[in-house]
């Protein structure tokens, strides 16, 4: 069997173990309330998807489109920023449309990582992040979190000091990802004011994912890096329709931000895209400028999702974490399990609670003691997977 050296690089796919018996257990005809993959439930806005199939048939729209993505939507997308975060941008020079926030992420990885450099990540974190520069030959540099610490984000300030200080060559860049993918978490303006600190000092790119930005409860809205003055002079941000008007899989998200290293992420896509279907990018135009009581919806219904579902868990013994934001709960393995592991853990639930969830260490070593349960099944089900659960705790207590 032939090998290839980039396929080398990469870990094996721990969610293959989960998903293997996930689905021998659908193929024997169980029910499995399957709350392990971020995919959106509810419809994409009629709206939206009106806009599509009234400029799908014109004709004149299935040619090639633009790399950077059409003018409306970088106009469009500069308009979000200045009304959610009062921040201002140049549609030509600090904005690039995507095909998602994983293309863009491992593109922008091409486009300024070379052999040899060293990033700084997250452990946990979502995959991408590490492993779109592993692809591109950079080296990761891990900083493991500590959930226990009396403050995490500080924690977490520190060892990226440190990391920063004792790595050689220096790192190029730095990801931060809130609301947190797969942790839940949130940051505050002063912990991207003090980030934006450390990597101007130290000339280091900071690279921001902020897919989850709208998801939010409780009216406490996640901030922008971008708010933070002097941000632009080393950060870029990637935002996404997918979670926001449940747009999965259209494919669209953007880059904002540095205008060097935006016009190297154009520079790399024009050698490897023609951009997203114009139709499609024609409807994400609309979505942004349009309605926004859509988005409003889907946070009341991930609310909804979230509060059943830390209820129902404390009140099976299980006592997770309640989140700010994102549409998943990040919760510690309960005790009487910690010595499984989270593949084990999340095996033993899918065959015995008929629950499946994502197993933490799927997102670095450092999440080994947690699963990820995300927020995307109705009510009903919810439910339904609560009872599964309590008899499942009751069971092993």
């Amino acid at each position: 069997m032939r090998e290839f050296y980039r396929i080398k690089r990469l870990p094996p796919y721990v969610f293959a173990e989960v998903n293997k018996v996930k689905a021998e257990a659908r193929q024997r005809g169980e029910d499995i309330i399957d709350f392990g993959m971020g995919n959106p439930d509810a419809p994409t806005p009629p709206h939206i998807v009106e806009k599509l199939r009234s400029v799908v048939l014109d004709p004149t729209t299935h040619g090639y489109s633009v790399s950077a993505g059409i003018k409306g939507l970088r106009k469009a997308v500069a308009s979000y920023y200045e009304r959610r975060f009062d921040v201002s941008l140049d549609p030509e020079t600090e904005i690039t449309v995507s095909q998602g926030s994983k293309e863009g992420l491992y593109h922008l990885a091409t486009a300024i990582s070379k052999p040899g450099d060293f990033i700084l990540t997250s452990d946990p974190s979502y995959p991408i992040h590490p492993y779109g520069f592993i692809i591109a030959e950079a080296n990761i540099c891990f900083v493991k979190r500590d959930f226990s610490a009396q403050d995490p984000l500080a924690d977490f300030i520190t060892k990226v000091k440190h990391s920063i200080e004792s790595t050689s060559p220096k790192p190029s860049a730095l990801i931060v990802n809130f609301p947190c993918n797969p942790t839940a978490e949130t940051a505050t303006l002063e912990f991207y004011e003090e980030v934006v600190g450390i990597c101007r000092h130290h000339d280091i790119l900071l690279i921001s994912d902020l897919a989850y930005c709208e998801i939010y409860f409780d009216g406490k809205k996640p901030p922008s890096v971008l708010q933070v003055k002097g941000a632009k002079d080393i950060a870029v941000e990637f935002t996404s329709m997918s979670k926001t008007y449940s747009m999965a899989g259209w494919r669209v998200g953007f880059c904002c931000g540095n205008p060097e290293v935006i016009h190297a992420l154009k520079r790399i896509k024009s050698y490897l895209d023609y951009g997203g279907f114009t139709p499609i990018q024609v409807a994400a135009t609309e979505a942004l400028n349009g309605p926004q009581d859509c988005v409003e919806e889907a946070r009341h219904r991930y609310q909804e999702r979230r509060d059943v579902l830390i209820k129902g868990l404390h009140d099976a013994g299980w006592m997770a974490k309640e989140p700010e934001a994102s549409m998943f709960i990040w919760a510690e393995i309960p005790p009487a399990f910690q010595e499984m592991g989270s593949v084990e853990f999340s095996k033993l639930l899918l065959n015995e609670a008929k629950v499946a969830v994502s197993p933490g260490i799927g997102f670095g070593p450092g999440g080994d003691g947690h699963v990820r349960i995300g927020m995307v099944e109705n009510l009903q089900r919810t439910r339904q997977a609560l009872r599964n659960i309590k008899q499942f705790m009751r069971k092993h207590s």
